[in-house]
């Protein structure tokens, strides 16, 4: 079966589910918070499946963990990108928590891809296990952007591309 979108965004948009599965508590809350099956929100998150979570499990997930994981990958998959403060006080203090998460998840990325090629291969599972740790890496750097933000007084979350007013 052809998909609308190529390999690469699929597994993007796969990612970002599974990465935002996890910040709403794992598959059994995600699947109560958004009124499907522990089995339908795993097959949302499953490489191999293709189901694609739909856009309104996409709008409760995101409010309830506070993150818009899978909408960044679409906003970036049309050529755009989200920008604005977290909800999280703009305070000294959360900005260095942010950046210390951000520095913890860059390294074990850091970590994880050594270890894969330190043979000179990389496997299937191991690409599993940097791609995970380059999600964590991206929320906390997500993270961190919104926590400048907010210091800094920032704006609402807005799209910002080309062609965006």
């Amino acid at each position: 079966m052809s998909r609308p979108i190529s390999d690469a965004w699929f597994n993007r948009v796969k990612s970002a589910t599974r990465d935002l599965v996890q910040a709403c508590g794992g598959v059994v809350r995600a699947g109560e918070i958004s009124h499907n099956s522990k089995s339908e929100v795993s097959r949302w998150q499953t490489a191999t499946d293709e189901a694609i979570i739909p856009l309104p499990s996409v709008l409760v997930l995101e409010a309830d963990c506070g993150l818009p994981l899978v909408t960044t990958v679409m906003a970036d998959l049309g050529g755009r990108r989200l920008e604005g403060p977290s909800e999280q006080a703009g305070s000294a203090t959360a900005v260095l928590g942010h950046y210390a998460e951000t520095m913890r998840a860059a390294s074990e990325l850091m970590a994880s891809t050594a270890a894969a090629l330190a043979d000179g291969k990389i496997t299937g599972a191991e690409l599993e296990i940097l791609d995970r740790n380059a999600g964590a890496l991206e929320r906390a750097a997500a993270g961190l952007r919104f926590g400048i933000a907010s210091a800094k007084g920032g704006s609402a979350l807005k799209v910002v591309g080309e062609d965006a007013r």
